[in-house]
């Protein structure tokens, strides 16, 4: 590696998700959805310094929690720099649900599968991609580089003293998906297979990169602040001890009181995961959070504070504690750039 890091230092090439077990000086950074300047004054900040023009860190390494791209003014910009970054090991990303939306609408389905492909072409699917679309317009070597790269991005990372994933830690389904499937990475074989509507592949790419969701109830429908409109509502991956529908509700906009204050029914409650007391500490990204940072328990960390809407990027200074600490969270507000 050079300067910085020693090669291979945190990293493992046998297995891509998994973590050098012996190295734990890694800072956590959430979704950058890119916001390149941010993401550099927050390198800046953490004491990572361009080294023959790439960003690198002497003593640590960046681990991002995926959704690299899409919204933002510099997503190009963005992609090329945490590329680099990897290539000299000085950071390692995690597949995002936007990272594999873009994969998808490049990936032809097999015939059988009732669809052209893995993302369908619609409207609505390209506007999702609109920035990342147009920033590779005119770069197609670029475009189809990031598009390999998505496709070598591990689907999570771990040590037995971190987890690292887009957004949501589920152990039984993915005891199941270890047990049928070799992939670890967005592989063409991994992609192909989860064309399949009711695939274990699919259902865990979905579990992983979009987490969980409860059905509104009574049919109602609620429109989120990004203006669509949802019948269902996200949830929580680590709740202990849920009695209401708004325990476990986990999404930017808040339920209606009527609902908030819903009991959980058999149903729902069977449906909820929740994540142990004692499993290593886990740090995920997607969820659009605001307001002060905060941990969700002493080893669950959302690291998505929306910045592009306006909020922060947020990062975790993380050095082994089993008990994660509030006060190792550092960020970088919204620049004048956006």
């Amino acid at each position: 590696m050079g300067e910085g890091v020693p090669y291979n230092r945190g990293m493992s090439r046998a297995d891509p998700t998994q973590l050098d077990p012996d190295f734990h000086a890694y800072d956590l950074i959430g979704d950058v959805h890119g916001c390149a300047d941010a993401l550099f004054a927050l390198l800046d900040g953490m004491g990572y310094r361009k080294v023959h023009g790439v960003w690198r860190h002497p003593e640590r390494i960046a681990l991002f929690t995926g959704d690299l791209i899409d919204r933002g003014p510099a997503v190009r910009e963005t992609v090329l720099r945490v590329r680099e970054m990897m290539d000299v090991d000085a950071a390692r990303v995690v597949l995002g649900n936007h990272e594999y939306n873009l994969a998808g609408w490049f990936f032809q389905a097999p015939k059988d599968s009732g669809r052209a492909w893995l993302r369908p072409h619609t409207e609505r699917n390209k506007c999702g991609l609109s920035e990342t679309l147009e920033a590779f317009a005119n770069h197609p070597g670029d475009l189809e580089a990031t598009l390999a790269w998505i496709h070598a991005m591990p689907l999570w990372l771990e040590s037995p003293r971190l987890r690292v994933i887009h957004a949501c830690w589920d152990d039984a389904l993915m005891a199941r998906f270890l047990a049928g499937h070799d992939d670890r990475v967005l592989s063409s074989s991994l992609a192909r297979v989860a064309c399949y509507r009711g695939s274990l592949a699919r259902r865990f790419l979905d579990r992983i990169l979009n987490g969980t969701e409860l059905e509104l109830p009574e049919d109602r429908v609620m429109r989120g602040r990004d203006g669509l409109q949802r019948r269902f509502f996200r949830t929580a991956f680590w709740t202990r001890a849920a009695e209401t529908l708004g325990d476990v509700a986990f999404q930017p906009d808040p339920l209606p009181d009527d609902i908030h204050t819903r009991a959980l029914d058999e149903e729902a409650r069977a449906r909820v995961l929740s994540y142990p007391a004692d499993a290593p500490p886990v740090f995920f990204g997607h969820y659009w959070r605001s307001g002060t940072p905060a941990l969700q328990a002493d080893n669950v960390c959302c690291l998505d504070y929306s910045m592009v809407l306006g909020g922060r990027l947020m990062a975790y200074r993380f050095d082994g504690e089993r008990r994660l600490d509030p006060e190792r969270f550092t960020w970088i507000e919204r620049p004048p750039s956006l």
